[in-house]
């Protein structure tokens, strides 16, 4: 097995990761600290990202419903051609979507279309929202492929259900529609889920030797932030809420020891050598002057994620900092200098 990965954080100032190993490349997204682009850079080592140049590939628009706070990017390939999944807002105003329901943002699904080999050529092409089946703030689409059925997994708020998100899951037509009903496979119920706020969002798919791990986050975005793990067998009905396992405890959570706080909002990757890397944001301090949605430093992470005998990942806790951090709120350039 591959060693740790030998630099972190692997991205300063970019919350939300999302990394995809794709012909020995690492292209790399996350939430813009100004809320107003999605950006995209590569590397051929995770190391090597934070001195990668970063292209602007979409900026928000000067009003309606993309217009602020553009958040979680996430680049996948599907059939040949490069996808982005965002949230995006028609304005930052916190409101009741539905009557009956925690204050939210007022954030749908929308999806961007490349069909360059390059995704830093070619046309980004808007394919607009995702129909989830209603209107209500929803965020944090992923997507995986198992067996040529492509499915969409994202966190939507819903109107029977206490709380600001719970995670949805649907068989998908094409990347930007959906083929069937969203299912239900988790909500916020265990007291590490609900600390702060009632949450469950930043979904990311792990298929490994004949099981899909689902981990998720929960809580506020603060030290009590903290990944969730649901477990289903790769042959069975994953839109069956039945079939999936909920894990009562969160698999990565805060460690003071390493100095780092709110581990979450992960995806995975790989290495060369085909090992597990996950990769997260986390933050070095715990008091957070002023908004903490202006606060820029939950910075990119990744580690080697081991599996043991029996095919279970071995969680582990977040890395201490190998590189030099901010702790200002200022904004760094791309290349992170301060």
């Amino acid at each position: 097995m591959t060693d740790q990965v030998t630099v972190n954080p692997i991205v300063l100032q970019r919350a939300d990761p999302c990394v995809l190993r794709h012909e020995g490349t690492y292209y790399f997204t996350g939430s813009h600290p100004q809320y107003d682009r999605i950006v995209l850079r590569r590397a051929e080592r995770l190391e090597d990202l934070q001195a990668a140049d970063e292209v602007t590939i979409w900026e928000r628009h000067a009003d309606g419903p993309q217009s602020h706070l553009i958040w979680a990017p996430e680049i996948h390939r599907v059939d040949g051609a490069w996808y982005v999944y965002y949230a995006a807002a028609p304005d930052e105003s916190v409101t009741v979507d539905v009557p009956g329901t925690d204050d939210t943002f007022n954030h749908r699904v929308f999806v961007l279309e490349n069909t360059a080999d390059d995704p830093f050529e070619g046309a980004w092409v808007e394919r607009g929202q995702v129909d989830t089946g209603w209107e209500s703030f929803a965020l944090d689409a992923t997507s995986f492929t198992l067996d040529d059925a492509q499915y969409l997994v994202w966190a939507q708020q819903h109107p029977d259900v206490k709380g600001h998100s719970n995670l949805y899951i649907a068989r998908m037509a094409n990347p930007w529609t959906l083929a069937t009903p969203a299912v239900e496979l988790t909500r916020p119920e265990y007291d590490w889920e609900t600390s702060g706020f009632w949450v469950n969002e930043g979904p990311s798919v792990l298929v490994r030797d004949g099981r899909v791990f689902l981990t998720y986050s929960g809580a506020a975005t603060g030290i009590d932030y903290a990944m969730g793990l649901l477990t289903a067998d790769a042959g069975a009905d994953l839109l069956d809420p039945a079939s999936w396992t909920k894990s009562a405890d969160p698999v990565f959570v805060s460690d003071p020891a390493a100095g780092q706080y709110g581990p979450g909002h992960n995806s995975f990757t790989q290495t060369p050598d085909g090992d597990a890397v996950l990769v997260y944001h986390a933050r070095t301090y715990t008091e957070i002057t002023g908004d903490p949605l202006r606060d820029p430093n939950r910075h990119a992470r990744a580690q080697v994620l081991p599996f043991d005998a029996d095919g279970n990942p071995v969680w582990g806790t977040p890395v201490p900092d190998t590189r030099p951090v901010p702790t200002s709120t200022e904004i760094l350039p791309a290349d992170g200098a301060f």
